[in-house]
């Protein structure tokens, strides 16, 4: 159970001795940052609680249903555009009734439980209260603050924490054969095997931008502006590039303090983009002042 889902070892031994005991609760919280395998978690827990025999999960009834997704007794909600509104809890509600088909137990999976509506919280704390014998509810969530304390009173709340760069370093060599990771880019994926999956293709960006950074103080201005182009052509990520950016003059500024003073143009960039400022005049004036600091 759990092999391939790195990090978190003792919420998986505490979620596998809870299936072998027949201990479980009815309604769980799983929180944590983005990509770090909450999900996959969930999903394989269910599977387990799920199975028909206990000593081979690969081949009953219930393990080959859940793997084709067929699943009768097993529902995932997903946020409906940029919420989880009260109609689908309501579904939820209807069909939790409903007794097991395959399985002894049902489970009910809600992605971005954070997103629900303070209306689904309160309609889906009806059914936390009191749960059909049968069901289970797994709640999947980033922000811990988003959820009612009604609703977090009533499950049992497992904290996920980011993967530990060793083990995560390890991870994408075996699985992407990733071997020249930097530290810069361990820091950038902030424990996240979801964002380290995702950035894996774009390292050969963050060495430009490291280049970029490296040289700050030792070009003129076109020769910075020119290595500044991948700003310009990355709008659609340029927050995920210019946190990037923070995390390498955070680490120049162990040694020279004017690399302070360029985190904070880079953060009032931010606040700029975000208030919908012209996005190149933005970058210019953001490439200009980090150059015109440390020349």
């Amino acid at each position: 159970m759990f092999k391939e889902i790195i990090g978190n070892n003792q919420i998986k031994q505490m979620l596998q001795k809870s299936i072998q005991k027949g201990n479980l609760s009815h309604s769980y919280l799983f929180i944590g940052i983005q990509g770090i395998g909450k999900k996959m978690l969930a999903k394989e827990f269910a599977k387990n609680i799920l199975c028909l025999e206990k000593e081979d999960n690969n081949t009953c009834q219930s393990c080959i249903e859940f793997e084709s997704k067929n699943h009768p007794d097993f529902w995932e909600i997903e946020a409906d555009g940029n919420s989880i509104k009260i109609e689908q809890i309501r579904f939820l509600q209807k069909k939790i009734q409903e007794k097991p088909i395959i399985s002894k137990r049902k489970v009910y999976m809600i992605n971005d439980a954070d997103l629900m509506t303070v209306e689904a919280q309160n309609c889906l704390l009806k059914t936390l209260e009191e749960p059909p014998e049968f069901a289970i509810i797994i709640l999947i969530g980033s922000n811990d603050n988003a959820f009612l304390s009604t609703i977090k009173s009533r499950c049992m709340i497992l904290n996920f924490q980011p993967i530990e760069e060793k083990e995560l370093k390890e991870y994408m060599e075996v699985h992407y054969g990733l071997t020249n990771i930097s530290s810069n880019h361990l820091t950038m994926f902030q424990g996240s095997v979801g964002k380290a999956i995702l950035l894996k293709d774009k390292q050969a960006q963050y060495d430009s931008l490291e280049k970029m950074i490296e040289n700050l103080n030792k070009k003129d201005l076109l020769e910075v502006v020119s290595l500044a182009n991948l700003l310009y052509q990355a709008k659609d990520e340029i927050f995920e590039i210019l946190e990037y950016i923070n995390i390498l003059l955070f680490r120049h500024a162990k040694e020279n303090y004017l690399y302070t003073n360029c985190i904070h143009i880079v953060e009032n960039t931010k606040k700029r983009l975000k208030q919908n400022g012209n996005y190149d005049m933005c970058i210019d004036e953001m490439v200009f002042k980090m150059w015109e600091e440390l020349a």
